[in-house]
């Protein structure tokens, strides 16, 4: 019996070391931690058409093949039963490598071009980078 309370406690403590070194391996593996999150978020103009609103998110989303220092991209439309959003409506999520890869951004003409896109339709914007932490 001591034999088998022994080995069980033996079993129990490599399937921990290897529940460890899983955790340990998938962060080293994963890419995405520490990565920059640029969090965007819109309120625009009262009265812009929703034509206005569909060039602004195409021009947004063509973001990533013109500038190779954004490594994700993703967005969408406020659904939350919450009532919170103050009327942002559109959150965008854009990923990048490093800080470094996010500066090389900001001025990056494309991104410009995209600013003069938005600008005459913007009531409001905000902006939140973070680095990703788990």
């Amino acid at each position: 019996m001591k034999k088998l309370a022994v080995m069980l406690t033996i079993v129990g403590v490599c399937a921990s070391l290897t529940a460890l070194g899983e955790t340990v391996r998938r962060r080293l593996d994963n890419p995405a931690l520490g990565m920059i999150r640029h969090v965007v978020l819109f309120k625009f103009k009262d009265g812009t058409s929703e034509a206005d609103v569909k060039k602004i998110t195409d021009a947004f989303a063509k973001l990533p093949d013109q500038i190779p220092e954004i490594a994700d991209f993703e967005w969408g439309t406020d659904n939350s039963p919450e009532g919170l959003a103050q009327g942002f409506t559109h959150c965008f999520l854009v990923t990048f490598k490093d800080a470094k890869a996010r500066d090389a951004y900001l001025p990056h003409p494309a991104h410009k071009a995209f600013v003069d896109v938005l600008k005459p339709h913007l009531d409001k914007v905000l902006v939140v980078d973070y680095a990703a932490a788990r």
